[in-house]
């Protein structure tokens, strides 16, 4: 049986996926400055690899260092266009305004999870996906975002897979859970690995 398992984060599709594997777990958010910390390490020339991991390991140690004992799972995305990183949107402009830039282009979704005990990462994987939206009109993105914003308000890109936004892409290369934000393949086998979980 698996120890104490907490996901330090509020997302509600996270906790959605691990409900649906039948993984057991409780939920306490972080708390922290994530927009501070992100524009931290963004300041010292972080790639979007180690921007999504660091953030991830962050959330868990937060949490880890109020449960000792606890496997604290943290986790973050991070949508990387070329050199450029973008951040969930602030407003249906910002919104229309980043699917207009990745509309027609190839980006990238790079979704980390860290598992911290007694404070230490003893855990970590950085799924990686590439999709390929394809070219939209100005009008259908428009369209889009005024019938989805309060979905895709809290999805970086202003889109969710899982939803409408599958019709503005011609191509998924990769893993959908990570896609939505959670390695899940990755978390069971190690967790199956541990003794935690059967098969």
């Amino acid at each position: 049986m698996i120890q104490t398992l907490i996901l330090a984060s509020g997302s509600e599709i996270r906790a959605s996926l691990l409900k649906g594997a039948a993984i057991p777990f409780e939920i306490e958010k972080p708390r922290i400055d994530e927009a501070a910390l992100k524009a931290a390490l963004l300041a010292e020339g972080a790639p979007p690899r180690d921007l999504a991991d660091k953030l991830a390991e962050m959330k868990a140690l937060k949490v880890s260092n109020r449960n000792p004992g606890a496997l604290v799972l943290g986790c973050d995305q991070v949508l990387a266009l070329g050199g450029e990183i973008f951040s969930k949107p602030e407003s249906r402009e910002e919104a229309l305004d980043q699917l207009t830039r990745l509309s027609g282009r190839t980006h990238q979704l790079l979704s980390a999870a860290v598992i911290c005990r007694d404070g230490e990462p003893i855990w970590r994987h950085v799924g990686v996906v590439r999709l390929d939206m394809a070219k939209c009109s100005e009008t259908y993105l428009r369209d889009y975002v005024d019938r989805n914003w309060e979905s895709i308000r809290h999805s970086v890109g202003g889109y969710k897979l899982e939803e409408e936004g599958v019709r503005l892409f011609v191509r998924v290369m990769g893993d959908y859970f990570t896609v939505l934000g959670l390695p899940l393949v990755e978390l069971i086998n190690w967790l199956v690995l541990r003794g935690d979980l059967q098969r």
